[in-house]
């Protein structure tokens, strides 16, 4: 099927755009560059026509339009953004999210059996990280899902979960890149103690966000633009005076690293009721709880930096499918729910499914675009299912994920 992406990109410094045109002649690309933070916003749209009169694409003539969604610099991530909802919703088109670690490893050599880890510089002494594999016929794979890290902590956070990241691969190579790898040289020190590759200081472009947003568009992946939305895992930078005076200093999102995903047990259970009731406008009971810990085909998993719970998970296997029952995070978009996620796609493959079913209220727009960048599709309308009180219901979204059971050589 013809199709014509017009991607941005603008996560760092660089401003990026790139005119994907899938034709019955092939695959071309244009792009086009400009250099200077302060401004995209001014930038983006004068450039976007330039493009498309080069290409010689008209504005009715574009598919859908893409956008490195972060994490990376907060002004260019909403600039982007904001751009590729205009665009789109003027157009009447769907925006295509594309995430910008993804996509800076897509810029690397593809090599079956490796893992890439894409480290980003996002100041203050952190990493943006992420995760990623690539296999013939299928693709790239999320292992890792973003999430803000200490510097220091890259080579420990690698060592301690390799092992999850490389279910149904054989003994797989690591190989870290990112421009992360240029700011802090003890990493360069220590990826090569670890015997593990080190690849180019790349970032995302606009072209590797085009060419992955064509792998969503086939695969039926945009969201309506009042959906879409930034990666911004790190969501604040600095403590307010009063919580200094409480002892804290630094930057709050770097002291409660690492997040650990482990089984939910009782002494879980008053910080994810905690949550439930945050979360739930009718939340499920402490027996509820202590109910799905005891049963059979329950996967119940917290998610805790160091010992404080962060959010939550519970999982029913049947014979022939997985299905999400609640998910719950303390605060949302540091990256906490995907890891929850992935942590359960995991779960899923090694149980022998392949499709994961759940519901989420109409309302919830939020949730409803989470699930959908996760790979999600709709499926269809539960009439009348949740309770809102005074004898008002609202419908439930049914939603599904087909997951590739992935088999050990």
């Amino acid at each position: 099927m013809d199709a014509h992406i017009l991607a941005l990109e603008s996560s760092s410094s660089l401003c990026e755009l790139a005119l994907l045109s899938r034709t019955q002649d092939g695959v071309r690309v244009c792009e086009i560059a400009h250099e200077g933070t302060g401004d995209h916003a001014e930038r983006l749209l004068p450039m976007a026509d330039q493009l498309l009169a080069q290409a010689g694409v008209e504005r009715r003539a574009l598919t859908a339009i893409a956008f490195g969604q972060g994490p990376g610099g907060f002004t260019g991530l909403r600039v982007a953004c904001g751009v590729a909802q205009g665009m789109a919703f003027a157009l009447g088109l769907s925006v295509l999210p594309v995430s910008s670690l993804l996509a800076a490893a897509a810029r690397a050599q593809e090599q079956d059996n490796m893992l890439y880890v894409v480290v980003q510089d996002a100041r203050m002494g952190e990493v943006y990280a992420g995760v990623y594999a690539w296999a013939p016929g299928q693709g790239w794979r999320v292992a890792q899902a973003p999430v803000l890290l200490d510097a220091e902590r890259i080579a420990d956070w690698i060592d301690r979960l390799a092992a999850s990241w490389s279910q149904g691969m054989s003994q797989p190579r690591i190989q870290v890149l990112g421009d992360a790898v240029l700011s802090f040289p003890a990493l360069v020190e220590q990826v090569h103690a670890k015997g593990w590759l080190l690849g180019p200081p790349v970032r995302a472009g606009a072209q590797s966000v085009a060419r992955l947003a064509l792998q969503d568009l086939d695969r039926g992946l945009g969201v309506p633009p009042e959906l879409a939305m930034p990666l911004y895992v790190r969501d604040k930078v600095a403590f307010t005076i009063s919580e200094r005076e409480q002892g804290h200093g630094g930057n709050p999102s770097a002291g409660d690293q690492p997040l650990i995903i482990e089984a939910m047990r009782a002494e879980h259970l008053d910080a994810v009721l905690q949550i439930e009731r945050q979360v739930q406008t009718h939340p499920w009971t402490s027996g509820n709880f202590a109910d799905g810990l005891a049963g059979a085909g329950y996967y119940a998993r917290v998610a805790h930096r160091q010992g404080v719970v962060q959010g939550f998970a519970v999982w029913l296997a049947a014979p022939d499918v997985m299905q999400l029952l609640l998910i719950g995070v303390q605060a949302q978009r540091r990256g906490v729910g995907r890891q929850l996620l992935d942590d359960g796609l995991a779960w899923t493959r090694s149980q022998g499914l392949d499709r994961i079913v759940l519901e989420v209220r109409v309302s919830n727009a939020g949730a409803i675009a989470f699930y959908r960048s996760m790979g999600f599709q709709m499926d269809g309308v539960r009439k009348n299912y949740y309770p809102l009180g005074n004898g008002q219901r609202e419908d439930a979204v049914l939603m599904s994920l087909v997951v590739p059971v992935k088999v050990a050589p």
